[in-house]
């Protein structure tokens, strides 16, 4: 492997990593008032709310589906029973509508960032760079496995790019899993990190804010008063 697929392999991911983890805890501890998803949905609700809801639907499933793939060894379905056949057509037909799902709400909400003047106008560098991030790593994500699917050349990225990503997590990276790799599928991954290293500069940091303390607070009372006119 030359130097630059080791960069990109087994270095990038360490940096990406590094930038995700310093740039939240900066981002928190200086722009706490910024810790926000910023909602625009006063000046447009129609396509939000449409946008919003297919892409966390999809989002969610895609995201499920990512994390089984590649942090469960093949071998472990197939101890289970699951053969390759069997995961590819869940892969397929749970997987597939997943991503048609969040590909439609992000385009949904990317058209309502450029089209609406007034959406427009209040966002900054990073709500128009995240979106078309997040559209692209949608694409690529699609685009990967439709030819996969539809192709004749058989990948099963649970051989290489699963076992590349363990490999990480152990602090045992191996580029060599990543040199059959077609090229969708690197790109799809090399437009994952990208996502990951501004993400603690734009308002994918909402991710983290869980309001649990509203579990507990008490509820507001509305008293109405008469105003009496003399």
């Amino acid at each position: 492997m030359n130097f630059g697929e080791q960069f990109i392999w087994v270095i990038c991911p360490y940096l990406v990593l590094t930038i995700f983890v310093v740039g939240h805890i900066y981002r928190y501890n200086t722009d706490q008032l910024g810790w926000t998803a910023r909602s625009s949905e006063f000046l447009e609700k129609k396509r939000l709310q449409w946008g919003s809801l297919l892409f966390h639907i999809g989002i969610l499933a895609v995201v499920g589906g990512h994390v089984s793939g590649l942090l469960i060894p093949k071998a472990w379905f197939q101890a289970i029973g699951v053969t390759d056949h069997m995961y590819h057509m869940v892969a397929l037909y749970c997987g597939g509508p997943a991503g048609l799902l969040t590909l439609a709400g992000i385009l949904i909400l990317t058209v309502r960032r450029f089209s609406n003047d007034r959406v427009y106008a209040v966002s900054s560098m990073a709500d128009l760079v995240v979106v078309i991030l997040i559209l692209a790593e949608v694409t690529l994500g699609l685009t990967s496995t439709a030819t996969n699917v539809f192709g004749s050349g058989g990948f099963d990225y649970r051989e290489t790019i699963a076992p590349w990503f363990r490999g990480l997590l152990i602090l045992q990276p191996d580029a060599r899993f990543m040199a059959s790799v077609p090229l969708a599928f690197k790109l799809h991954v090399v437009m994952g990190f990208a996502l990951f290293a501004v993400w603690p500069f734009t308002r994918l940091v909402h991710v983290w804010s869980m309001p649990i303390e509203y579990l507990n607070r008490p509820y507001i009372q509305y008293v109405s008063r008469d105003v009496k006119h003399k």
